[in-house]
């Protein structure tokens, strides 16, 4: 598939496309809150509600997201018993992380107790970060393996062996995009967790959701 507008169209028809794309726009519409919010604070209030209006369109596009990680769970564990603790790990946070970010969307448009919605963050947040320490883990582990299985098919010249030398490295890229975006969701997590200067500051928060949405987009974009 060569033509640009037809792998839009898939991205865009897939909810983690859309998720990126909206993604994109709630964190580029936080920076320009930052970088205009001294010198011209009409922009920035137009740009701040950009920015609330994306998040809560990303929390509706999830309704519902948190039977995927039971559904991996359940159709494909892990191939070993230390592969299968931390696939139930980190699906396990993700989950509490969708399954709370309902009530969480539900109390900010006011359905629900207006109360509530800092300690269903917490909730949610914790579980998220919980889960993407297991999810990082378990990539580190696979980019180690590929690298050994490289060297090994590397002493090899024949054409599966070259076949499966490209396999790997394209997976590898992949984990490495997927560390990336954990990581700086990560970032984001602990903004609600544990606010401090650091994690909390617009700038990082901003670039945190754009490397994560990037790397969004190029794992979901398709080949």
């Amino acid at each position: 598939m060569n033509d640009s507008v037809d792998k839009l169209v898939i991205f865009l028809a897939k909810r983690d496309g859309i998720d990126k794309l909206v993604k994109t726009f709630q964190y580029v519409s936080k920076l320009v809150t930052w970088h205009v919010e001294t010198t011209n604070p009409g922009v920035a209030q137009r740009f701040k509600q950009w920015e609330v209006a994306s998040g809560l369109s990303r929390k509706a596009f999830r309704t519902g997201r948190f039977l995927t990680g039971f559904n991996s769970l359940r159709r494909n564990p892990g191939d070993t018993p230390a592969f299968r603790l931390l696939a139930v790990l980190a699906n396990a946070g993700e989950m509490v992380y969708f399954f709370f970010d309902h009530f969480l969307w539900l109390s900010r448009i006011g359905t629900l107790d207006p109360k509530i919605a800092r300690s269903m963050s917490f909730v949610s947040a914790f579980g998220e970060s919980f889960g993407y320490v297991f999810y990082v883990i378990s990539d580190i582990i696979m980019i180690k393996q590929g690298i050994k299985a490289e060297r090994e098919a590397l002493n090899v010249s024949d054409e599966k062996s070259e076949s499966l030398v490209r396999k790997i490295r394209d997976e590898r890229i992949m984990r490495l995009m997927g560390i990336s975006a954990n990581v700086a969701d990560l970032i984001i997590a602990i903004a609600d967790i544990e606010p401090n200067p650091f994690c909390n500051h617009a700038v990082t928060l901003g670039i945190s959701g754009l490397v994560s949405a990037w790397a969004g987009w190029y794992r979901n974009w398709p080949s």
